[in-house]
């Protein structure tokens, strides 16, 4: 046992004592000498799970916490001293790359770079001091010439030429500041960048706590914890892959895009490989897991991300671009002067001021700062390209149910239309329901639970009919549960004899589930899928800040579609929608030149999410949507829509300021250098703190 380890477990219990307290706010120091980075991720998601807390800072270094929270001092209090590290169980994804260790590394670098050239320039003579210039331009200019013998003229020419000419003249106080500002430009770059990568790979990382394992020919639901390799999982339809495996029965139709970043479905079967993270859109698969753990999945993502270039914006692309365009010029502008001043001194001054180097690092920088933002409102954007359309869209198209209602719609009650008591009916219809993922299944597996009506899987196989029910055998019975048109149009199911008044006056206030057998209505659930509360608010919101068209599209009736459409406000709607006809909605939408945005939650909204220009999941809907949208928002609140709209807006404005900020500064710098107001050394060491300022703004939050 290691020391940590054992340091680890003889901590029994939380002993700490409070360092400071406002309202809302504490912060304590924990009684430990050190703490690890995995302590520090335990102590976070165990002060996370509790209701009351709203946010945790942890300094690992000096074992301080800060906590936010919304109850009582008391229960923050208590909470802290319940807690002890061996006790709680912690899924594998909340510290396999968490990104603690990572900040910690290049906050370490950055200082250790300061520290070093302030203890240079204090303590070493000027000759030492010049060799180690020489040794470190050697990278510059190797970069530079590397790119001349590409045929290339970019940004890290025109360093080579700064540094270059700088030494050759005498002036190693300038090249080494250019050399010094570049780096600590380059480290911040990096930093953010790999941290905003970081925190995307992690969101769309596996979080599944339960599987469908095959034991002895039955499905059993178990903990994902309890897998092994060679064991044989279920994966339904619409269903999240969880495991690297091999497929040993069934056939389907398997969305590898978190993965391989394509968005076209491959064909599995028998003897097919399969791999974690990717979504099952068509058919059943029983795989036999190969691989449990999750970091190869991680690995994976960050590859895809950092590889595909339809993640990147075209603001990040155009500043690339122009930047490398504008290097040229900046090299002609030194020519010129040079040839009609004939004085060294001004050429320099334009030498040491470009454009470029600020645009390639400033907006990119800009753009995962504002992905970075998003992911603390809980809103994950696979890539700066989505923020952008986000903030061109002129039309947002919501689907309803699990959206504008209530992400946990309930059962009011079942009424049954055979002699079968209504929780057996209930029990046979969240048989079939709990293999699939959408809000109304989840209602009507939560509500056999609340009663205690637990049962084994008697049925067969499970089909399942996007956007219509499901259809299995029980008991040697043919069952089907869904909507009306599924029921009794497509499956010609009939009201038995003597119960069509009931029929016919079914509550109108609710959404209903049919649930036939052998041909015949057995019972109708109710669902109550309440308005979310802040839906009309949302969507006044989202018109003011900039959306022209907002559109419902639900499958339920026009009825309730339209009750639904006069409470929230919506500028249009749909009602008894097939999922071929929201896509197509959205296609027309676009071949109008609008920019389209769709928001949806269930399997039957994948076709209209993948239309769209940006398609946005809500979190808790199915893992197919997930996987196929763009954007994932937390089931809370619409809210987020709206901070999404505001951060993508304000990353607009912020780009404008930065291209705004960059052309006034270094063209003012230009010409008081070519005028001879200013020496070249200033001209160099006002650009790269001004590109550098500039680069640190854009890391500030957008909606502060």
């Amino acid at each position: 046992m290691t020391r940590e380890l054992r340091r680890t477990l003889s901590l029994r219990a939380m002993k700490f004592r409070i360092e400071h307290e406002i309202k809302g706010r504490m912060r304590v120091h924990l009684s430990q000498k050190q703490m690890s980075f995995k302590e520090a991720d335990i102590l976070e998601y165990y002060l996370l799970q509790q209701g009351f807390i709203t946010a945790v800072k942890i300094y690992e270094r000096t074992c301080d916490v800060a906590v936010s929270y919304c109850g009582s001092r008391e229960q923050v209090i208590a909470a802290l001293k319940q807690f002890s590290y061996e006790s709680i169980t912690v899924p594998d994804h909340v510290w396999q790359n968490s990104g603690r260790e990572v900040s910690r590394e290049y906050w370490d670098k950055l200082v250790q770079k300061v520290v070093f050239r302030m203890a240079r320039k204090c303590f070493l003579p000027m000759p030492v001091r010049q060799v180690i210039i020489l040794y470190k331009s050697a990278r510059y200019i190797l970069k530079g010439v590397s790119s001349l013998c590409k045929g290339k003229i970019e940004v890290s020419v025109l360093d080579a030429t700064a540094i270059a000419v700088s030494m050759v003249r005498g002036d190693f106080k300038t090249a080494s500041s250019v050399m010094f500002l570049l780096g600590i430009g380059e480290l911040l770059e990096e930093w953010t960048h790999k941290k905003s990568v970081d925190d995307l790979a992690r969101s769309m990382s596996l979080n599944i706590s339960k599987v469908w394992m095959l034991v002895e020919e039955k499905e059993v639901l178990v903990d994902v914890e309890k897998i092994q390799p060679e064991d044989v999982v279920v994966i339904h339809m619409g269903n999240v892959i969880p495991f690297d495996g091999v497929v040993i029965r069934g056939a389907g139709a398997v969305n590898q895009a978190s993965i391989t970043g394509e968005g076209l479905a491959v064909s599995k079967e028998a003897g097919g490989y399969v791999y974690a993270g990717t979504v099952l859109e068509e058919g059943e698969l029983q795989v036999q897991v190969k691989e449990t753990s999750g970091s190869n999945k991680y690995e994976k993502i960050v590859s895809m991300i950092e590889e595909s270039e339809r993640l990147k914006s075209s603001m990040e692309g155009n500043a690339a671009h122009l930047a490398d365009k504008l290097v040229p010029y900046t090299l002609l502008g030194t020519g010129l002067v040079y040839l009609f001043t004939r004085n060294v001194t001004r050429a320099l001054s334009v030498l040491m001021v470009d454009f470029s180097c600020a645009l390639k690092l400033a907006m990119p920088i800009s753009v995962l700062s504002a992905i970075r933002e998003a992911s603390t409102y809980k809103i994950t954007v696979k890539g700066g390209k989505f923020l952008e359309l986000v903030q061109e869209a002129e039309t947002i198209v919501f689907d309803k149910t699990g959206t504008l209602t209530n992400a946990t719609p309930t059962v009011a009650k079942v009424i049954p239309f055979v002699e079968e008591h209504p929780h057996e009916l209930l029990r046979i219809a969240a048989c079939l329901e709990e293999h699939f993922p959408h809000s109304m299944a989840r209602a009507v597996v939560n509500a056999a639970q609340e009663l205690g009506l637990a049962h084994e899987e008697k049925h067969s196989k499970v089909e399942y009919i996007v956007a219509h029910g499901i259809s299995s055998m029980v008991d040697g019975k043919k069952v089907v549960i869904g909507s009306y048109h599924f029921i009794f149009e497509d499956e010609k199911c009939f009201v038995p004899e003597g119960m069509e008044e009931q029929f016919e006056s079914l509550p109108e206030e609710y959404s209903h589930l049919y649930l036939a057998v052998e041909g015949k209505l057995a019972a109708v659930i109710c669902i109550e899928d309440p308005l979310r509360e802040e839906a009309a608010d949302a969507v006044k919101a989202l018109k003011e800040a900039g959306f022209t068209k907002i559109v419902m599209m639900t499958g339920d009736s026009e009825k309730t579609a339209r009750s639904v459409a006069e409470r929230v406000g919506v500028d249009e709607y749909y009602a008894e929608v097939l999922p071929e006809e929201k896509a197509e909605f959205v296609e027309r939408e676009k071949a109008l030149g609008k920019k389209v945005i769709m928001v949806g939650d269930g399997i039957n909204d994948s076709p209209a999410l993948s239309a769209a220009d940006v398609g946005i999941a809500i979190n808790d809907g199915a893992q197919i949507a997930r996987e196929i949208a763009d954007i994932t928002i937390d089931a809370g609140s619409l809210r987020e829509l709206v901070t999404l709209k505001h951060i993508s807006n304000g990353l607009a404005v912020r780009v404008k300021r930065n291209y705004r900020s960059i052309v006034g500064i270094n063209s003012a710098l230009i010409l008081l250098g070519v005028g001879g107001m200013i020496q070249p050394t200033t001209s160099a060491l006002i650009h790269n703190t001004s590109t550098l300022a500039i680069s640190m703004s854009s890391m500030k939050d957008l909606l502060e």
